[in-house]
């Protein structure tokens, strides 16, 4: 029988998504600017201060290294008893390791430990993180109407958004309010402990959640448990379904190489904008601290309303032709709006950076978030959306601001590097879209990959 869903089902869907990614972008965002503006000074005391920033950002890559690996585990796990009981899981992992960031000790305090501890929690954070933006795709995407998917999903996204303006806001009333001794002493523990109040509604509302209706209606799930591919086989061949019987043949590294593409430009634009330029501001230009905070906070409120936007327009064109309007767009763009931040002008650093932002990373992260699960067949989508977006991520994002941060040390403080780099992450979505086929509208119960 069809698994029954009402309309307050979907919202509490949507809600429980929104939450999750707001709460994982929160976490992460919230440590990318402490590491940019106060982590050099309290856990990595003794180094220049342009060392420091660089082991400030290479243990912001630490959380990235788990995160592949808590997409493979918890991935396989929701494929095989649901999208639910992962979620819960994963949120309360992820937001306790970054409460507990608030609660650390100091290199003043406990030496080179501190570091050490800070490094940990990172990788149990990451742990976590890594089946939770994929999972919250995958749950929207399972639940949504075919011809609206777009535009539901682009809630994913909007939730990493909320994150990030968020993290923003809270530093920003920080670095307005609190001396530079006070936020050092103690105003940077704040919004590390505070998002436990959101990590509390968001298990709220995840305790109450429904399983995908796709996920129960699919022909090799029963009682709510997946069957094992012996069984699988088996149960094809007495029915004779076709379709899982060519999924069951299907070469899976098709699908994971235009999914790979997909995620990884998107998410190195995002750690060269929404990481490393902070530092960028800051310590290349020597702009205040507040200009860094704010821009990102101006930022993500136009991106409220580039997210659903480019989500309907989506639905209305198709993911591939979006993808690669937004990627032109993005790379016509580049070198005027890096030019402009790069000048050090306040007027100018915001236009420059709103638009860049807001084209090459929250549009593409739109259309990524619904893209990435209907590439994947209904067997393995879960794990399969989680580890390609990690695995890209961790390259992407983990390594891209640390090498830039020292690329551009290198030269003097020059903004080619960043430019350069922009560019080659943009380019490979736009490669991505010419290895795959259209996928806006397919069927979410198919087993079959699409490529």
């Amino acid at each position: 029988m069809p698994a029954q869903r009402k309309t307050s089902d979907l919202v509490r869907a949507a809600m429980s998504g929104w939450l999750g990614t707001a709460l994982e972008f929160m976490d992460f965002q919230l440590y990318s600017l402490a590491a940019g503006l106060v982590f050099s000074q309290l856990f990595f005391v003794g180094e220049s201060p342009a060392l420091a920033v660089v082991s400030a950002m290479a243990t912001y890559a630490v959380g990235y290294l788990a995160r592949p690996v808590g997409a493979w585990y918890f991935g396989r796990l929701g494929d095989r008893v649901g999208r639910t009981k992962v979620l819960f899981i994963t949120i309360a992992l992820m937001g306790g390791a970054t409460t507990l960031i608030g609660a650390l000790p100091t290199a003043h305090t406990i030496g080179i430990l501190a570091p050490i501890l800070l490094a940990l929690l990172r990788l149990v954070q990451g742990f976590g993180a890594g089946a939770e933006i994929s999972g919250a795709g995958v749950m929207l995407a399972e639940y949504a109407p075919s011809g609206r998917r777009g535009i539901i999903a682009s809630l994913v996204a909007l939730g990493t958004n909320c994150g990030t303006l968020g993290a923003s806001a809270i530093w920003g009333v920080l670095v307005a309010v609190l001396s530079e001794e006070q936020l050092l002493a103690w105003g940077w523990r704040i919004p590390f402990l505070g998002s436990a109040v959101i990590l509390l509604f968001a298990v709220w509302v995840r305790f109450r959640l429904k399983e995908s209706p796709v996920f129960e209606e699919s022909a090799h799930v029963t009682d709510g448990v997946a069957l094992t591919t012996a069984e699988i086989r088996e149960k094809a061949e007495q029915e004779n379904d076709e379709r899982m019987l060519e999924a069951l043949e299907q070469n899976k590294w098709r699908a994971m190489i235009p999914a790979f593409l997909l995620r990884f430009g998107q998410a190195g634009n995002s750690g060269l904008l929404q990481t490393y330029m902070v530092s960028f501001i800051t310590v290349t230009l020597a702009m205040s601290a507040s200009v860094g905070t704010s821009v990102v906070i101006v930022s993500s409120l136009v991106a409220f309303l580039t997210v659903p936007l480019v989500g309907a327009l989506g639905d209305k064109f198709g993911r591939r032709r979006m993808y690669q309007v937004m990627s032109i767009i993005s790379l016509v763009l580049i070198v005027p709006t890096v030019m402009a931040i790069a000048g050090a002008q306040v007027p100018q650093l915001f236009l420059g950076y709103i638009v860049m932002h807001n084209v090459s990373v929250m549009a593409l992260a739109s259309l990524e978030n619904l893209t990435l699960p209907e590439i994947f067949g209904s067997r393995h989508r879960y794990a399969a959306t989680g580890v390609i977006r990690e695995i890209a991520a961790m390259v992407a994002t983990g390594i891209g601001p640390v090498v830039v941060a020292a690329w551009v040390a290198a030269a003097s403080g020059s903004w080619t590097p960043i430019a350069i780099m922009l560019a080659a992450f943009t380019i490979c979505p736009l490669i991505g879209t010419f290895l795959m086929p259209e996928v806006a509208g397919r069927d979410l119960k198919d087993p079959r990959n699409a490529v």
